[in-house]
């Protein structure tokens, strides 16, 4: 018999959460294998499950994690909620590194992924107007504003690209052209499979780069690429990302991600009812 639990985080890049008496749990799919074994353990006081995304030492790049087997896992130990944290570049100045932001819209730009549990026979069309759930936003988003020198948003648009290769500079600047606020490479298909199992699911993205749409001016600061500032004229140095910026970036982050999940996590009342459990109603054939 499994260990059951109602909640569960998704850790990403450099996001590796300790529990408090952990046991491992294996669970078996029937779409393969699950990124890494679960473990269940205790958090200030709450059952909860994590599974590491890109697998133990980060060794599943992004379009080859297996993000059905791993939220069937969850929910069949009996996961209600899902909080993924996810590492993001910025595609709006006023998103500086190390801000975080709890994600309520995305752009899906991924080409070769599974990205339903329906395949035939039954068919789902999934409504995602509102893809993430808005109880576990605002929550996330109120505990973080209690977190000295936390900056955290309520709201933005996570552009989701295939991966594993950055974008290009023409990349970057059309994404902010359709209203971006950050890009990553793991927030699809995890959100619309939560919602195929009526899971409340929540994205905490945490900027850790400019991207490649930045350039930095000796006068003005940060500004879109060019050759020179359309302000003052001066010379733009071009910005670049990478993956050591990306890893210690991400080190400075992990203190706020666990304060805010501690926090946070206590508050959750699995007890509620709410519109992620009744995703399913109108959309199936």
């Amino acid at each position: 018999m499994h260990q059951k639990t109602e909640i569960a985080i998704i850790g990403g890049t450099g996001s590796q959460i300790s529990l408090e008496n952990p046991k491992v749990e294996k669970i078996f799919t029937p779409f393969g294998n699950t990124s890494s074994r679960i473990i269940i353990g205790n958090l200030k006081g709450k059952s909860v499950a994590y599974i590491s995304r890109h697998g133990i030492g980060h060794v599943i790049p992004p379009h080859r994690i297996n993000y059905r087997a791993n939220i069937w896992a969850l929910k069949e130990l009996g996961a209600k909620f899902i909080i993924s944290a996810s590492a993001v570049g910025s595609l709006k100045k006023e998103h500086h590194k190390k801000k975080f932001i709890m994600v309520d819209q995305y752009v899906d730009r991924t080409k070769k992924r599974k990205d339903t549990f329906y395949e035939g026979g039954e068919l789902c069309h999934i409504g995602q107007a509102e893809p993430y759930c808005s109880y576990l936003n605002d929550l996330f988003y109120n505990t973080g504003k209690e977190i000295d020198n936390m900056i955290i948003q309520n709201g933005g648009t996570y552009v989701c690209i295939e991966g594993p290769r950055f974008s290009t500079r023409a990349e970057s600047k059309i994404y902010r052209q359709w209203g971006g606020d950050v890009i990553g490479m793991t927030a699809y298909p995890e959100v619309a499979l939560c919602a195929e199992k009526e899971l409340c699911h929540c994205c905490i993205a945490m900027v850790t780069d400019l991207d490649v749409w930045a350039g930095k001016c000796p006068n003005c600061g940060i500004v879109e690429i060019a050759e020179s500032c359309s302000k003052c004229g001066a010379r733009v140095e071009k910005l670049d990302v990478n993956v050591d910026e990306v890893l210690e970036t991400q080190q400075e982050n992990i203190a706020h991600l666990k304060a805010i999940l501690e926090k946070a996590i206590p508050k959750i009342n699995t007890e509620r009812d709410c519109y992620c459990r009744h995703r399913l109603e109108g959309s199936i054939l």
